[in-house]
């Protein structure tokens, strides 16, 4: 589903990311772990798009997309979370969904305008699939309500609503757990097993490792910008390349 190769992204004199490479299986939730400046949301940015790589390549089912613009990986089914939470405010809740549906529109601003039929019609349609994923993630009774009046752990959960809206095959999500309470963090584990059902593959950067030991597939650990493990969640928990990383070397 995605290929990583030789990622490399330097800042000025550091070096973030170096020669990070993996795969990332259809259908399967991987996670990438690491303690605080490994470089996991440096990496994100670049496979989204927001970041453009000092060097390395991005590959999504095959197709080379590195240094390709969010919008249009978004077309090409590749969609993001962050760690903070980006909505519009001013919105409804059922409105930010809408907005993930860009790609499936295509009146204009003038079809807009005048209300032609075929705009109305589709308007009709994209509110009735933002309705969709409103109910799938939960939060379909929240639909008329100003998506900046919502708890945090609401508007997490519109923000992967508003990206599912994409129709996405793919979905890369930052920290999804970070600022959730403990009943939250289980329904978003149950959450993310329900994407991973309907055929979507799942990666996630998240520092909670009881949800992804729980939920993940495979895991990737990253340390000082470079790939350190990789494999099943027992393979990582028994690692003591892992555990030093995390815990420190006691001689």
């Amino acid at each position: 589903m995605l290929e990583v190769s030789g990622i490399t992204q330097i800042f000025g004199g550091v070096t973030a990311l170096d020669s990070v490479s993996f795969a990332i299986s259809a259908g399967d939730i991987t996670g990438v772990i690491g303690p605080n400046g490994a470089g996991k949301t440096t990496l994100f940015n670049i496979i989204t798009g927001i970041y453009r790589q000092t060097a390395g390549t991005v590959h999504l089912e095959g197709k080379n997309v590195t240094g390709l613009p969010p919008e249009k990986l978004a077309r090409l089914a590749m969609v993001r979370t962050f760690q903070n939470i980006e909505l519009f405010g001013g919105m409804t809740v059922l409105e930010n969904v809408m907005v993930g549906m860009h790609t499936k529109s295509s009146a204009g601003l003038l079809a807009c305008a005048f209300k032609m039929p075929w705009s109305i019609s589709e308007e009709r349609r994209i509110r009735e699939g933002a309705m969709k994923w409103l109910e799938f993630t939960g939060i379909v009774d929240l639909a008329d309500h100003v998506a900046g009046s919502l708890p945090f752990g609401k508007g997490r959960l519109l923000e992967i609503a508003r990206a599912l809206a994409v129709e996405p095959r793919i979905i890369l999500m930052d920290e999804p757990a970070a600022g959730l309470n403990s009943q939250e963090t289980v329904g978003l584990a149950q959450l993310i097993k329900q994407i991973r059902d309907t055929g979507i593959t799942v990666v996630l950067v998240e520092h909670d490792m009881e949800l992804v030991m729980d939920i993940c597939d495979r895991i990737i650990v990253l340390n000082l910008g470079t790939k350190l493990a990789e494999g099943t969640p027992r393979e990582i928990q028994e690692s003591s390349a892992v555990i030093a990383a995390y815990l420190g070397d006691d001689d």
